[in-house]
């Protein structure tokens, strides 16, 4: 492995100060054995479809269409793989050392965007709790803005949010006090250690009068909830309100020393049945216009609802590259990675995407960058208005560029909230390039992956930083529906853009690298998976049961080209679970829930773009459901499936397993018979194998 030390230099009053502030480490030994695997597979999987095509036309004896269908879904598999080696190519780590980081330095402005919408599917008391921890980030205050985006227009969240913050008043001082790092109340009154404090009367006492006042905050917004007969408005006007704006508390109101507060502001936009919605990008635009008339910080973190800051130290982190001065001006963002506080010891949903976060991210960091994730992510706000050469600022830029939060008198407090609302309203975007190819698009659900896809056509760069405290801690899903219904979105949201005219392979290899455009092409073109495994789910077999056989003979040179196909294949994730230090049931638990996805969310996926461009289905957002039923979680910590809910998406995976057991027992009994056990002897060991993956199904 080689370390690379980068050194940033700051001019503070005439004073220049040189810091280390991180560094990365190229993962030499992992780059030499991917190049080597590439090399090996690459020319092995070429043996492969020279044998299917040369024998296609050669082969006067053969099933045309199921070896032309058979060869179409190995052509689909080799061309994501392909895609997926890029991110292998140059794979790295980074460290930061926030120390570095001068106590005198003018850090400037941040703002945090939350975002939710409905308080049935997003408990408000996890929202809450993400207000809550980012208010308590380690960033001067006076710096630091949190905007709540409601676009349920629920009276339930801003009375939970102006509870949230008069919590908040006592919660803050006390992490400071005493150096708390879990800053999520919810988190924090639930630990069985109370990480590496010191356990005084004082400290005891004051923990236990704070969980006290939590637990009726809890209490509260709960009955409230309970009580409610509308939780969403959908014919709305737009409001906003701070919540808080002077950013110093009131000292009557708390017997600690007068500690500083972040801006706090609620925001519902406008929402009509008759006008675009633009569902999340269109409330992430919301925020960003509001938030100009406000702090205006240059910075931004956006969270997802249910997203909590677990490390009170990640602005600073990301800091450590933004205020890189060689790094910084093509830098757009930092992004960290999702991770899960309630995932089982089992996995069974692979809800820890470890090849996204212990792979990918890190392959894509080694050119040029990951892309958005939705949550969890430092953008720098002028990267959203133009390319890193531009000169021209974003229009509200000149007001304020430190990101020092303003302080209004009553009148101008009217004033600005007269046109936060305005700003807010659905008709402020009419006639203008908001979501288009600047700020938070338009153009796909999928807004913060595709945004920073554009983010990188228009030559911006950006960092991947995986600490070993996880900076953010989120609620994933505990079900297979819900699993599913995500899937689905995403899978419609990248493949619209991949047949659009924002291809990778088109509109992104000219504008960025190669290897960072197959990158893009891996996420955007991996929904086609679907299509492969159905047709490897449905030929093999019914061939199968025909005594046809579709794979060479055991003795056969050929059969150890398709053997080592697959074992290399297998072998490669394989070593890279247990190199990350995961098990074999981490691997299988990966293999399996890969397929199933693939045949159900996938396929569904495709299905539902295919509706909505033949105009059949207009396009809609499923919210992911992020409330945890009991029985669910029991369920799901056990290592057990649930489908309850998921009739809809078990069809072809159903359908799937029942033609490869019919077709399984029909088969045998003909090479019984026939006896040509080398010939079939490939589409045998296919169907034991859809057999010990469906066994979720079969159960």
């Amino acid at each position: 492995m080689e370390t690379v030390a980068l050194v940033s230099s700051y001019d503070k009053e005439d004073m220049a100060s040189t810091k280390v502030l991180h560094s990365c480490t190229i993962l030499t030994h992992r780059i030499i054995t991917n190049r080597l695997h590439i090399l090996f597979h690459f020319t092995v999987t070429l043996l492969l479809l020279y044998y299917r095509i040369s024998h296609f036309f050669n082969g006067n004896s053969l099933p045309a269409l199921s070896w032309a269908l058979i060869t179409i879904s190995e052509l689909i598999f080799t061309f994501i793989w392909c895609l997926t080696q890029a991110f292998r190519w140059r794979p790295l780590s980074r460290t930061v050392s926030i120390d570095e980081i001068p106590a005198n330095m003018n850090l400037e402005g941040l703002d945090v965007f939350v975002c939710t919408a409905d308080p049935r599917k997003e408990p408000t008391m996890e929202v809450m709790n993400t207000i809550i921890s980012a208010l308590a980030l380690d960033y001067p205050p006076e710096k630091l803005a949190v905007y709540l985006s409601d676009d349920g227009g629920s009276y339930i969240t801003l009375y939970a949010l102006k509870e949230a913050f008069a919590f908040s008043k006592r919660w803050l001082p006390f992490c400071m006090k005493y150096r708390i790092k879990t800053r999520c109340p919810e988190a924090f009154f639930s630990l069985a250690k109370y990480e590496e404090l010191s356990i005084t009367d004082e400290f005891s006492a004051k923990k236990d009068e704070l969980e006290m006042k939590y637990n009726l905050f809890k209490r509260n917004v709960e009955k409230i909830c309970e009580d409610a007969s509308n939780y969403v408005v959908f014919d709305r006007p737009a409001h906003a309100e701070i919540i808080h704006g002077d950013t110093y508390m009131d000292d009557n109101e708390n017997d600690e020393e007068s500690t500083k507060m972040p801006l706090l502001v609620y925001v519902s936009r406008e929402r009509r049945p008759s006008k675009p919605h633009r569902f999340k990008a269109g409330a992430l635009n919301a925020l960003l216009r509001v938030s100009e008339k406000f702090s205006n910080g240059p910075y931004l973190l956006v969270l997802d609802c249910d997203m909590y800051c677990n490390d009170p130290t990640s602005a600073r982190q990301a800091m450590c590259f933004h205020l890189d001065p060689q790094m910084s001006p093509s830098l757009a963002f930092v992004q960290f990675p999702q991770m899960f506080y309630n995932i089982s010891k089992n996995d069974i949903y692979d809800n820890q995407a470890r090849s996204a976060y212990r792979i990918k991210w890190q392959g894509m960091d080694g050119i040029r960058g990951p892309s958005l994730s939705g949550t969890g992510f430092y953008l720098k706000r002028k990267a959203l208005y133009g390319s890193p050469n531009c000169e021209d600022k974003h229009p509200s830029e000149a007001q304020r560029t430190s990101g020092e939060l303003m302080k209004f008198s009553s009148e101008e407090e009217i004033a600005i909230l007269k046109e936060a609302k305005l700003l807010a309203s659905c008709n402020y975007e009419r006639n203008t390039k908001w979501g288009e190819e600047a700020r938070f698009s338009y153009e796909s659900l999928l807004e913060s992956t595709f945004t920073g896809y554009l983010l990188h056509c228009r030559g911006w760069t950006s960092v991947y930083l995986c600490p070993i405290r996880p900076c953010f801690l989120g609620c994933t899903t505990i079900d297979m529906k819900d699993a599913l219904v995500q899937l689905v979105k995403w899978s419609s949201g990248l493949l619209q853009i991949g047949l659009s005219r924002f291809s990778p392979l088109s509109y992104g290899v000219s504008r960025m690298s190669i290897l960072q455009s197959m990158c893009y092409g891996y996420f955007i073109y991996q929904p086609l998976y679907a299509i492969a495994f159905l047709i490897y789910g449905i030929i093999p077999q019914l061939c199968f049961l025909n005594g046809i056989p579709l794979y060479p003979k055991v003795l056969s040179p050929w059969f150890v080209v398709f053997s080592t196909v697959y074992l290399s294949a297998i072998g490669q994730q394989l070593h890279e679970v247990l190199s990350d230090g995961g098990t074999t049931l981490t691997w299988w638990n990966e293999q399996r829930i890969w397929v199933i996805k693939s045949v159900s969310g996938s396929c569904f996926g495709c299905l539902d773009l295919f509706m909505k461009w033949s105009g059949i289905k207009k396009t809609t957002f499923r919210l992911t459901n992020k409330a945890v039923d009991k029985d669910k979680l029991e369920k799901y910590e056990k290592g057990e499936f649930d489908f309850q809910g998921a009739t809809m998406f078990m069809i072809p995976l159903s359908a799937l397993a029942i033609l490869n057991m019919a077709c399984f027992i029909g088969g045998l009994g003909g090479i019984i018979l026939r006896r040509n056990y080398e010939e079939m002897f490939g589409q045998i060991f296919l169907s034991l194998f859809i057999m010990a993956l469906s066994y979720p199904m079969i159960q």
